[in-house]
């Protein structure tokens, strides 16, 4: 079967990869930012991998099943955020560290690096669940006699492996061969499926009328509440940053955000098209699967299998990108700050690969609680967005932010999100509530206690 023929494939060009960059790791700088010499054109296709993953396809295809191409809300988000990243890009090379735990020490104190820390753990692993769980779907579709379940365990021991072998440089060369991939099938497959429903016209036919209109069968407040989550994340993701400090010049850095604006634009407009054609006449028994399905049975064998096998590379680079993450942050941030500040590298490099396996068994356990993989995202980006990410723009824009304010903003904006979702609250998205308290929280301290000395934010100036 071509399917099996593919996907076996992916598999072999994934453990190729991650063996010959595994030979190359001899220090913890080459495992955590690999050794900070990536040039701009890997850049645009790591970022572009590890942004679009089951967030995108699964969650986002989630969406349009059932909104249309009001789900198109989600992505811009993004789109949103980069506008923002296209300004900071070399200033985040110029700092050079490893993690967004580094950027709040300096412009804030231990304490904010810590409580960062804990938010970036949970979200980061929330989001690794939820690739596991969209290969594990990947998986049954191949194989229909394989239960979701066991195939969620079979990627996830997978993804793990493939972590812990390489670390940054693992991650980086391997998103090139998956954007890549992913980019030229998904435009190609957008005419092979409006040849396949008769065009537009019969689309139209075959969905509300809603799922054509610009905010769908939602409220306003529900489709910002899709655009925001993503647009925090985005701004002040931790996996982003890290590529940047990964990049060989401020100038590959700031080039680099060009191309994945470019990139992510046309990709997940794709994806979203792809969902809403599939959607009008597939049947998805679970919404979150209708990208793949469509895949599997909406087009041709060959590109559909090709498809199919770039979004298992995917959710696998994505899996690998945020696990990889939150790694690094306990290994930097705690281990080598706190606990072993004399650890050789040696020992480093075994404490972040063994950190690796755990996060990742933590990830899994994650794994059963959501259904929804679009609930699952949306509570991922909203724990880091709210937390963490009006700190980390406040060390690039405002100098009058403090250390106070910023621990404030990131406690309050991790424990109402996490509340809001434990209570099962659902007359208003948790982004909102979050998101305010936490910016009247860096605000409102910041300003009713003592400015920061010069030093602090000179740095990022």
């Amino acid at each position: 079967m071509i399917y099996v023929a593919v996907l076996s494939l992916m598999v072999a060009v994934l453990l190729g990869t991650a063996f010959f960059q595994s030979r190359s790791v001899r220090s913890p700088a080459d495992f955590l930012v690999a050794g900070r010499s990536l040039a701009w054109p890997v850049l645009v296709f790591t970022l572009l991998s590890s942004w679009i993953g089951a967030g995108s396809l699964f969650a986002g295809g989630e969406n349009a099943y059932r909104n249309g191409f009001a789900a198109l809300w989600q992505p811009a988000g993004g789109w949103c955020g980069l506008v923002v990243i296209a300004a900071i890009a070399g200033r985040a090379r110029r700092f050079a560290q490893f993690t967004v735990p580094d950027l709040l020490e300096t412009r804030y104190n231990t304490t904010a690096r810590v409580m960062a820390t804990v938010a970036i753990v949970i979200s980061y692993t929330m989001i690794t669940s939820y690739q596991f769980k969209a290969g594990g779907d990947i998986l049954h579709l191949i194989f229909p006699s394989l239960p979701t379940t066991a195939g969620m365990y079979v990627i996830a021991a997978f993804v793990i492996t493939f972590t812990a072998l390489a670390g940054m440089a693992s991650v980086a060369y391997l998103d090139v061969i998956i954007g890549s991939l992913v980019t030229v099938i998904a435009l190609l497959a957008v005419p092979i499926l409006l040849a396949r429903v008769g065009g537009w016209e019969a689309a139209r036919q075959a969905l509300p009328t809603d799922h054509f209109t610009l905010f769908g069968p939602l409220s306003w407040d529900k489709d910002l509440g899709f655009l925001l989550p993503t647009m925090l994340l985005l701004i002040g993701n931790q996996g982003m940053y890290q590529k940047f400090f990964s990049a060989r010049s401020e100038r590959d850095a700031r080039l680099a955000v060009f191309g994945w604006i470019v990139g992510t634009v046309i990709l997940e407009t794709a994806i979203i098209t792809i969902a809403v054609l599939g959607s009008s006449f597939l049947h998805a028994e679970r919404p979150r699967e209708i990208i793949p399905l469509t895949a599997r049975l909406g087009l041709p064998q060959i590109p559909g299998a090709i498809l199919l096998g770039g979004i298992f590379g995917k959710v696998i680079s994505t899996a690998n990108n945020f696990l990889f993450s939150p790694a690094t942050n306990l290994i930097h941030d705690v281990y080598r700050r706190f606990l072993r500040p004399q650890a050789d590298e040696r020992q480093t490099l075994l404490v972040s690969r063994v950190l690796v396996v755990v996060l990742g068994l933590f990830a899994l356990l994650q794994g059963a609680y959501f259904e929804s993989i679009l609930r699952a995202a949306l509570y991922a980006y909203t724990v880091y967005g709210a937390a963490v990410t009006p700190a980390v723009m406040a060390v690039f824009f405002w100098k009058r932010a403090n250390t106070a304010g910023a621990i404030s903003s990131i406690v309050l904006g991790t424990v109402i999100t996490i509340v809001w979702n434990v209570l099962e609250i659902q007359w208003l998205d948790a982004v909102y509530p979050a998101l305010v308290v936490s910016l009247m929280a860096l605000v409102g301290v910041s300003l009713a206690t003592a400015p920061p000395p010069k030093e602090k934010w000179e740095p990022f100036a």
